[in-house]
């Protein structure tokens, strides 16, 4: 249920065992992956066509016959940063249109300790008119998909699963069992499963907000952080942490699932909550940062033109979901500065149908007063600082986010 960045290589894996529908309510997707192709480059064209135990469906007549269903559609924060559980709950009213005695409902989608049980299983009752644990069973098994990486697969990352018995965790842990060679790690329950996962993101959350925080304290003091940080570095159990923007479908938006169910049972999270801040503060921050480098060079700010270099939420994936590149956009237009993005990964429909945008294909050189390197996509990486550099106008600033050129080649780095 859900065809996405976790849902269709999860299908792929699946299939190579068991017949497998892949259901999702987007015609445009299911037409595109019947037609052997992911946009999303998880899975390849050669993957889709040798997965032939996998058909797709936007019907749910056509999931009827099924006896495990796995949900794995998204799970985002609404305007006020609130858990939005509407994609996982329209899932669970399709399966339990179609719910017979005896299946599995499986889910992945990163949700708050309780949810499954709390939010999910009422709705499968009700609309069912089966019991849990008596007519069908539930389980949580937390995705770990890590979009762009083709080292950790699916089938190459330990997966935690669990059940709302301990007949069906042992069923959940061995269905899995079958195509993660990493391993399992069975959960003793669900919510001890979900706390998991949701802990994961906002641990890192966390331990990013601690380094962009160093990272502007550092630039007040007047020394490199890359440099502090490659100095600490050296000792063995230093965490290799990076300053940057904190964006993408998991740590930017899984700690408020956490913090959420927090103060729903009267407790105020200080730390979570403060990370958050801090870095959903750093689009501003940098943006304020360029614009300071630019005054500095004199170069006016206003009417000024800025290159982004770089869209998707990180490197080498066309995911945009939760970028935080457009908070620098929004910022830098605010100073009146006309701003082009350019992205090779990034999708020119979806950049103009989430945020406005109309790429630029290719960059003139001699063009911009400023530029940002965003993303540490492969191609920026393999880029000469020259080409870089060549498409500013005689006085402009390089402000590298990600340090993909060479030390002292840019104006700026974080």
């Amino acid at each position: 249920m859900g065809l996405g960045y976790v849902g269709l290589p999860l299908a792929v894996e699946f299939a190579k065992q068991f017949d497998v529908v892949g259901f999702d309510i987007k015609p445009r997707r299911v037409d595109e992956l019947r037609q052997g192709h992911d946009r999303t480059l998880e899975v390849s064209d050669e993957e889709l066509a040798q997965a032939d135990r996998l058909s797709f469906t936007t019907d749910p007549s056509d999931i009827a016959d099924a006896t495990v269903y796995i949900v794995t559609t998204p799970t985002p924060i609404d305007e006020h940063k609130r858990p939005d559980l509407s994609p996982v709950l329209s899932a669970t009213r399709t399966i339990a249109s179609v719910l017979k005695p005896g299946d599995v409902v499986v889910y992945e989608s990163t949700v708050y300790p309780g949810a499954t049980e709390e939010d999910c299983v009422p709705v499968l009752e009700e609309l069912s008119g089966l019991t849990l644990n008596e007519d069908f069973y539930v389980g949580y098994s937390p995705e770990r998909i890590n979009p762009g990486d083709k080292e950790h697969r699916v089938s190459t990352i330990v997966k935690v699963t669990s059940g709302s018995t301990p007949e069906a965790a042992d069923f959940v842990d061995e269905l899995y069992a079958r195509i993660i060679t990493a391993g399992t790690h069975k959960a003793p329950s669900i919510k001890v499963a979900e706390a998991a996962k949701v802990i994961e993101n906002t641990q890192r959350d966390v331990n990013i907000a601690l380094i962009n925080e160093l990272a502007i304290l550092f630039n007040k003091l007047g020394i490199d952080t890359e440099e502090v940080l490659l100095a600490a570095g050296s000792k063995w159990n230093f965490l290799p942490f990076r300053p940057g923007l904190v964006g993408g479908h998991c740590i930017g938006v899984d700690p408020y699932y956490l913090t959420h169910k927090a103060q729903s049972v009267g407790y105020h999270p200080e730390i979570i909550l403060a990370g958050r801040r801090l870095n959903d503060s750093m689009g501003g921050y940098v943006a304020s940062q360029l614009v300071k480098g630019m005054t500095k060079k004199g170069i006016t700010v206003r009417g000024a033109r800025a290159l982004i270099m770089g869209l998707t939420f990180k490197e080498n994936t066309p995911d945009l979901r939760n970028t935080r590149v457009v908070d620098i956009i929004t910022e830098l237009e605010e100073y009146g500065i006309t701003v082009d993005v350019h992205d090779p990964w990034a999708g020119a429909s979806e950049a103009k149908e989430h945020f406005g945008l109309d790429l630029v294909d290719v960059p003139s050189p001699g063009t911009y007063d400023a530029i940002i390197i965003a993303v540490a996509h492969g191609e920026y990486r393999d880029s000469d600082p020259d080409v870089v550099h060549n498409l500013g106008r005689p006085e402009h600033v390089v402000f590298d986010l990600k340090h993909v050129l060479p030390a002292g080649t840019a104006d700026m780095r974080l």
